[in-house]
């Protein structure tokens, strides 16, 4: 249950605790709550441990100028730094910056590492059961692994041909591809997800955790076959939010670990992960013409710049163009 928040005190009193309160208050992803607190934490013991409500604008620029200089983080980790700094001066702390004036990282922002079709599915047909269809949905609709963990039975829609992403990174839903070749497994998964709650029902269990408020809303819904995860784990587990026994969706972790596996068993020899095949999605759309805002909607990006990086991945080799060496 790796994204299970803890449970905090009612009333908080210790600082990372009201920290943490108020990024839930603001409905921030767990993700991004571990994420905010990591960097909160360093910038603290990077200054001794000083409370951060006595310390101020020179202070962070010194601190993300250390991360550029003395650690030499890339840009993308020297800004999430600062998004958590932002936050817990403007958001938690209600102090206004102003203008920061730290060292910019130089490490140049790399390329994605992404599959050609071959070897995408190279890896996905040595993968078996559950970890084949998790990695057909990443490679086929683009999902993130986490979103693909969280999926409910509701969530595939075999009708319209779509998947519903529902708090994706964010908060934000989408709608995304339902590839066709993997319905029948689909299908399949759902029998199961289906028959085995039932046994948990003749069991005593059979309920589900429900999302924000809805358990209040709906107090029937937790029971229902709609809402249960599609890949829900081998067990049954205590939930630290109420103390309840329920079964929780798998791990991230287990489907990262069968595709890293298949990864050496075919011998593909690149820095790639389950993320790479959400790169491949976006990369093979790019080369089949798809417009890029369609691209954007698909892949849940706030901002077009950062689909625009899939633009560098389409090499030179898609644009028709042929090494001197080659030709005859």
């Amino acid at each position: 249950m790796d994204d299970v928040r803890p449970l905090l005190p009612r009333k908080p009193a210790r600082f990372m605790d009201q920290f943490r309160a108020c990024m839930r208050s603001k409905q921030l992803m767990y993700k991004t709550e571990k994420t905010y607190c990591y960097w909160v934490l360093d910038y603290i013991r990077y200054h001794n441990k000083q409370h951060p409500a006595k310390l101020g604008r020179q202070h962070i620029d010194e601190y993300l100028s250390y991360l550029a200089l003395q650690r030499q983080c890339s840009v993308n980790t020297q800004k999430t730094a600062l998004n958590a700094l932002v936050f817990l001066y403007q958001q938690f702390l209600g102090t206004e910056l102003g203008k920061l004036r730290f060292v910019p990282s130089q490490r140049p922002k790399t390329i994605p590492t992404v599959f050609s079709h071959e070897e995408a599915m190279s890896v996905i047909n040595v993968l078996t059961g559950v970890s084949r269809v998790a990695a057909s949905l990443m490679y086929g609709a683009g999902l993130r692994v986490t979103e693909v963990v969280r999926l409910r039975v509701q969530d595939i829609d075999f009708g319209n041909g779509c998947i519903i992403v529902r708090d994706g990174k964010g908060m934000k839903w989408r709608r995304v591809l339902l590839p066709q070749s993997i319905c029948k497994a689909l299908k399949s998964q759902i029998d199961f997800v289906i028959a085995q709650h039932q046994l948990d029902i003749e069991q005593g269990f059979g309920e589900v955790y429900m999302p924000g408020a809805l358990s209040k809303k709906y107090p029937n819904a937790a029971m229902n076959p709609a809402w249960q995860y599609l890949f829900p784990s081998g067990k049954l587990s205590t939930d630290p939010r109420d103390n309840k026994k329920r079964r929780h969706h798998i791990g991230s972790q287990q489907i990262q670990r069968k595709v890293s596996q298949a990864i050496k068993k075919v011998k593909i020899f690149k820095k790639a992960g389950c993320h790479t095949f959400r790169h491949s999605f976006a990369t093979n759309l790019l080369k089949s013409g798809v417009d890029i805002r369609n691209i954007q909607e698909m892949m849940g990006h706030s901002d077009l710049s950062t689909t625009q990086i899939y633009t560098h991945v389409v090499g030179v080799q898609e644009r028709g163009v042929i090494s001197p060496v080659d030709k005859a």
